[in-house]
Parts: C-alpha cells; structure tokens; sequence
C-alpha cells in the first residue's frame, strides 16, 4: 500500500532531546519483546467503525516504527465485535514485512477455519480466571472456555503453528471482586498442558498491584509454568501499569503486552479502561537501557496521526507530552 508518512517529531525540542536519559539497573532482561495488540484490543472497544484503510495503514505504520510483532485483528463473530468483521479482507489486504509476526485471535473452530483461509501464521485464544467473565463474554463457564479452545489448539499444534493463551481477569474481576493466585496460576498451567507456547496473563481491568503482580507470577511458576512463557498484559485504570511492568522485569518477564496511544478497553467489562501505552513502555524501558527495536519518535507520530482520524487526544502520557 503505496502512501506518504506524515514526519516525524523532531528529536530535538528547545535545544533538548526528546528522550528518557539512560540509567540501566542491575539484573534486569537486556531486551524486551513488545506485543502489539492496538490494532485488535486497542480498536474493538471503538464504537465508530474505523475504515478498513485506516486499520491498514496503522498496522504498516506500527511496522515501520519497528514493532516486531502486531496482532492484526480477530476472527471473532461480528455479532460479538462489530469492530472486527472485517477481518478476512484486513489479512488479505496485509502487507506483510518480513521479520513481523502478525498473529491474531480465533475464539473457536470456526474462527481457526478463517484464520487458516487467511493464511495467519500465529494464533492467540482467550479464556478466563473467573467464571463470571467467563459467562459475560464467552457465554460459558470456565472449564467451556478452556473446552471450545482445546481444538483450535490441537489443529494449529498439527500444523506448527505457535499458539498464545490469553488469561483475562487474573487480578480483580468487576462482578467477584478480588481475585485468588491460584486461580490464574491453575489456568496458565492447564493452557500449556494444552500446547499454549505463550501465556498473557490480563489485568483486564486494571486493578493489580505490583505486590500482587509478583504474588500470581510466583504462583503460575509454581504451577509449572516457565516465567520465560509468561507475558503480561497490562491497563493502567489505577496508574499502575508501569509499576506493575517494573516488578514484572525485576521477577525476569521478557514480553509486556501494549497498545499504542493508550487504546482499548473491554467491551464486556465497563471498568476496563485503556491498555498500557505502548509509548509509555518503551519511554520506560529506553530510560532502563533495555532494547525494544521501536523507535520511539515514529511510535508518537503514529499515534497522534490515528488519534487525529479517531477525532480525539491520545490517552499516552508520552505522546500528549511530546505532542506539546
């Protein structure tokens, strides 16, 4: 898709650069792998449908900032996310450039079946730590979530296909209130038993605490899953997210979930405000002196060019910043 970018913000403002001065810390992961899930969990909150182009165009922009893996889109029923029907023609209209992963989400048989037409090359499935999430956006309990995802991953285990399980609600749940350890720990483990290479463990409503944080990693490790299979997927509701993403590089976590300028949410829980911003993380991460590949100015021109077609501010901190 042939387009001009927009320019860059320029690196230097007032005769200061616009970047965190680097002080590394002892013992944290010299690189991090960023997740990209804007053009997915970021943009199925909308109300508005964002035209198909749009959708193209940040996906190929968030490529070119250097994000190194972009969850494209879901091939969830567009009864469920109206957002998102569009899916088939956004893979089909990809640019795909080499070095990018692009996997997206399949929440059934039916939904491997498309992602397989489209020839996705990477999966993720969802399912939850509470029942009550469980009913509100799968319509199943628990254990049915986990059931209706045991055949995708099988089929994509049969075809070499990387499969990443998402655990919503890990940390607090808007209708059961607080939530144990052990039950997102139970969960991760029970997803790879099943062949999950990946586990996303979701502060879907953004409630968890850094203590809280540490508590369900040594939990889900005790449970048998390696913290090199654990990712985590942050929202900042409370103003935690980067402190809960701190404790999480302290404890060896190696991949932190995002989503650019701050977008997202959860249809199905109204508490659950935006995800961490990807800008965000990475000012944080390049202040610690840990590589993420991103480059930084381009990831902020991005973001204010889709908040500019989304007709309102950006949610990141960094990007209002360096926007100013």
């Amino acid at each position: 898709m042939a387009r001009q970018l927009t320019p860059l913000l320029p690196r230097i403002v007032a005769g200061m650069e616009v970047l965190p001065a680097v002080h590394p810390r002892p013992g944290l992961p010299p690189r991090v792998s960023i997740y990209e899930v804007g053009p997915r969990d970021g943009l199925q909150a909308e109300k508005a449908v964002v035209p198909l182009p749009v959708k193209l165009e940040l996906i190929d922009r968030l490529a070119e900032a250097g994000l190194a893996v972009i969850e494209a889109t879901s091939f969830v029923s567009p009864r469920w996310v109206p957002q998102l029907a569009d899916a088939d023609e956004l893979m089909a209209a990809l640019r795909r450039r080499p070095g990018v992963r692009y996997p997206v989400l399949v929440p059934n048989e039916r939904g491997f079946e498309r992602a397989m037409a489209a020839e996705a090359e990477e999966l993720a499935i969802f399912v939850s730590a509470t029942e009550s999430f469980a009913e509100q956006n799968l319509g199943t309990t628990l254990d049915g979530a986990i059931q209706m995802a045991t055949p995708v991953v099988k089929a994509a285990r049969a075809r070499r296909i990387p499969v990443r399980g998402y655990v919503s609600m890990c940390f607090g749940d808007p209708w059961e209130g607080q939530v144990d350890p052990g039950r997102p720990a139970d969960i991760a483990a029970r997803l790879v038993e099943l062949g999950c290479s990946t586990i996303s463990l979701g502060d879907t409503i953004g409630v968890a605490t850094p203590g809280q944080v540490v508590t369900v990693l040594e939990r889900t490790e005790a449970a048998g899953v390696p913290r090199n299979q654990i990712a985590l997927h942050l929202h900042d509701t409370y103003g935690q997210a980067l402190a809960n993403v701190l404790v999480g590089l302290e404890a060896g976590i190696t991949e932190f979930d995002s989503s650019a300028g701050g977008l997202g949410g959860c249809p199905y829980a109204r508490s659950a405000t935006g995800n961490l911003a990807t800008e965000d993380l990475v000012w944080m991460l390049d202040g610690l002196g840990i590589e993420t590949g991103v480059d930084l100015p381009a990831l902020v021109e991005t973001s204010r060019w889709l908040a500019a077609e989304l007709g309102r501010p950006s949610p990141s901190r960094v990007v209002a910043a360096l926007g100013s």
